[in-house]
């Protein structure tokens, strides 16, 4: 079985951050382990406070799992101050890396901020070059490229740009436009566009996290990126078409539901 680590901050409502990724894992056949970069407090109605952890606890998290287990891939989330980002980026160094996805979690559906504004230019210079693969919605690659993303031709502008900053791949994805949801990837020379139907439903909590984290499972399994990306968002779309209302909000994807399909256990 192949190993997948995840460093990004805990979503106490279990939809999001962590514990989404954990899930992805575990539904794409690899084993799950985890860094915790923050403590959230949300639910499904949105986030309510953030605690970060400290940049001691978290070098000691990555080298625990380094210096014992072998790291397939690993998935970068929530990395929500300065100071989480050098020590991220300073621990990795210290070790032969496997594909590196990062999810460049900046605002929460309900508008919460996670990425603190002078840790965004950190996340430029520190691991954005280190990544395998770059996965920003719209609104993510917007604040990174400096400019407004409305048309799949920007999109695509957007990637380019993106691609400068010293990422092998980027994954620009299109949730946020109005028209079906496309994805665009590029590898630096060629693009290729991924094309799903929009789904209708306000279930959406924890897309960005479970498919960035399908991806890097993907990646540990052997597969290339582009058929990575293409069986992750596969994937993310199931999860998405079956996801459910939970509490009185955004309800979650269902990370789970081929297996919940097969167990017998109706939705």
């Amino acid at each position: 079985m192949k190993h997948c680590l995840t460093i990004a901050g805990s979503d106490s409502s279990g939809g999001a951050g962590i514990q989404a990724d954990l899930k992805a894992f575990s539904a794409n056949g690899v084993f799950g382990m985890s860094v915790i970069t923050a403590i959230t407090a949300q639910n499904t109605q949105g986030v309510f406070d953030v605690q970060d952890v400290s940049s001691s606890m978290i070098a000691h998290q990555i080298e625990a799992i380094f210096d014992d287990i072998r790291v397939d891939a690993i998935k970068i989330g929530m990395v929500s101050r300065l100071e989480t980002i050098e020590i991220i980026a300073k621990t990795l160094k210290k070790y032969s890396l496997p594909p590196l996805v990062i999810d460049p979690v900046m605002v929460s559906k309900s508008g919460y901020n996670l990425l603190a504004p002078q840790a965004q230019k950190a996340l430029i210079e520190f691991l954005v070059p280190m990544a395998t693969l770059l996965t920003p919605n719209i609104p993510e690659a917007e604040v990174m490229v400096g400019y407004k993303i409305n048309t799949l031709a920007l999109m695509k502008r957007a990637a380019e740009d993106l691609h400068t900053l010293g990422c092998t791949y980027v994954l620009v994805k299109g949730g946020h436009l109005e028209e079906d949801a496309t994805d665009v990837l590029f590898d630096g020379e060629s693009f290729y566009c991924l094309h799903v139907k929009r789904l209708e439903t306000k279930n959406t909590h924890g897309t960005g996290c479970t498919l960035s984290s399908a991806i890097a499972a993907n990646l540990a399994k052997g597969m290339r990126v582009k058929e990575a990306v293409e069986e992750a968002k596969a994937y993310i779309t199931e999860a998405i078409t079956h996801g459910f209302a939970l509490g009185k909000g955004v309800g979650p994807v269902h990370h789970f539901y081929a297996l919940y399909k097969k167990a017998g256990i109706k939705e």
